[in-house]
């Protein structure tokens, strides 16, 4: 279910426990400031969740609190996630949902990077 990203952080959400490592996750990278993970659900054949290791809600809450460090070592870290999993080779798509009409589903940022097929439109009607 969609949640508010405008909420305060909840510590028990999903990707808080897989940084406590509560959860397993499998691991395709990690940083100072960042964690990226395959996801247990893909879409396609490469499926790569990025998430910081701040308590962030969203975009929103990430670019307006977060140190230029963080914000470095994200953008960063998306990018070499891409070049990893070869998703650079053809290309790929980066999404992030924020909030209920985003269909934002996790209080905590997070950022998709797909490929390995033809991703089709950007929204479907």
């Amino acid at each position: 279910m969609p949640i508010d990203a405008k909420q305060p952080y909840d510590g028990q959400n999903i990707f808080a426990r897989i940084l406590r490592g509560e959860l397993p996750a499998k691991t395709v990278m990690e940083s100072e400031h960042s964690l990226a993970f395959h996801d247990i659900q893909p879409l396609a054949p490469i499926h790569v969740l990025v998430i910081p290791k701040g308590e962030y809600v969203s975009w929103d809450d990430f670019t307006a609190s977060a140190s230029e460090a963080e914000i470095c070592d994200f953008v960063r870290t998306i990018g070499e996630v891409a070049r990893m999993t070869g998703a650079d080779t053809q290309g790929y798509r980066i999404l992030s949902n924020v909030g209920k009409r985003g269909g934002q589903e996790v209080p905590h940022l997070h950022v998709h990077v797909f490929g390995g097929q033809p991703l089709g439109p950007m929204l479907q009607r």
